[in-house]
């Protein structure tokens, strides 16, 4: 006696089927595709990572970038594929791996030629740094980020100028130290400006102080002066606050905070 199948039955037989066939291993499996790998000459890997780095799949050649790097720690594409990681990393928001691989790669090959990249490829590191995934998106101003990033990407970029001042990088790396000042002097300022409202005068006068002797020439200048002649005002600092307000309008005679010091009242 012989049994006609549903086909709703003979689906789900269909399926156990192949389900069971490939927990047997006759179906390709993601281990076969890694024992093949396991297989590959070092040029092979690179070239791999290599491709995929240059079709733009920074994900895609940071698997065979890392494979490479532990299977070959000190073959012949090692420090020029630890670059390329790094940067595969940046590009992907790793910050973290990416200046561990750079901080590697200085410490191993000192004096590798491309060694002006390595500095001025962790200044760019750090420059976005400090800016998290909702600041695509809502903008916020740079200087009330934390300054960390910022300063250590500063010190990066002085690197480059100082220790490679024929490196192609020097100029881009001008640009952006002086982005940095600004930022790096307007947190200052801010920071200042919460000790005034909170009534700490010593402290914002000495943050503003700092802006002043260490920031000249960056937008933030005039309103640290500000904050200094106000302070001093308030602590009947008079000297300190007049040679403040001295500067200030010898500066920036028609800058508006002028009137704010002079109508300050010491309480």
């Amino acid at each position: 006696m012989m049994f006609k199948l549903s086909r709703p039955l003979t689906r789900a037989l269909f399926v156990c089927l192949v389900a069971l066939v490939a927990g047997c291993g006759l179906l390709p499996s993601e281990t076969d595709k890694d024992r093949e790998m396991a297989r590959w000459p070092e040029d092979r890997l690179y070239q791999a990572a290599k491709d995929r780095l240059e079709q733009g799949s920074c994900s895609g050649a940071i698997e065979y970038y890392e494979k490479l790097q532990n299977r070959y720690p000190f073959g012949m594409y090692t420090q020029q594929a630890q670059l390329e990681l790094a940067y595969c990393y940046y590009k992907t928001d790793e910050p973290g791996s990416a200046i561990s691989t750079i901080d590697r790669f200085i410490k191993l090959y000192p004096s590798h030629p491309h060694m002006p990249y390595a500095y001025y490829l962790r200044g760019l590191v750090n420059f976005g740094a400090g800016q998290g995934l909702a600041e695509r998106y809502v903008k916020k101003d740079p200087s009330q980020r934390d300054p960390g990033a910022a300063l250590k990407s500063f010190n990066d970029f002085s690197e480059v100028i100082k220790r490679f001042p024929d490196s192609k990088y020097v100029e881009d790396a001008q640009l952006r130290m002086r982005h940095l000042r600004n930022l790096l002097a307007q947190h200052e300022v801010n920071v200042a400006n919460y000790y005034m409202r909170r009534g700490a005068f010593v402290a914002a006068a000495n943050r503003a102080r700092y802006v002043v002797e260490n920031y000249q020439q960056t937008p933030a200048m005039p309103e640290a002066l500000v904050l200094m002649a106000k302070s001093y005002k308030v602590l009947e600092l008079d000297e300190l606050s007049n040679d403040a307000l001295r500067v200030l309008e010898l500066n920036f005679p028609n800058y508006p905070g002028i009137e704010e010091v002079k109508e300050t009242r010491v309480h």
